[in-house]
């Protein structure tokens, strides 16, 4: 989608369009996942635990907190990851508003 085209659309599905493109990535779902099943932050450990490359990860990451969904803090050469809940949770509503719309007509194909 050009950058002239987004202006045609409404600011939620401009929102919504950003967001299933960072998340359409199954590493990015991965590291994801990762950092919420160890309920804490994480440092370093993506490497090992997903077998990708430190460039590559961290080019996940940057998308990740790009959109706020993770933030990280930089501790000497370590830098730690964690779920913003505030992020998280806004982007739940969002999801939920639009998969919750109503798909049913009266009369379909």
């Amino acid at each position: 989608m050009g950058l002239t085209k987004t202006e045609i659309f409404t600011e939620e599905q401009n929102r919504l369009a950003v967001l299933f493109k960072v998340l359409g990535h199954p590493a990015r779902i991965a590291i994801l996942q990762y950092i919420i099943n160890q309920k804490a932050c994480i440092c370093n450990d993506l490497v090992e635990e997903l077998g990708l490359a430190q460039a590559t990860i961290s080019q996940h990451l940057k998308e990740l907190k790009n959109i706020g969904i993770i933030q990280g803090t930089i501790e000497g050469k370590s830098v730690c990851y964690c779920i913003d809940d505030k992020i998280w949770d806004s982007i739940k509503t969002e999801l939920e508003k639009f998969f919750n719309q109503e798909t049913k007509v009266k009369k379909c194909c």
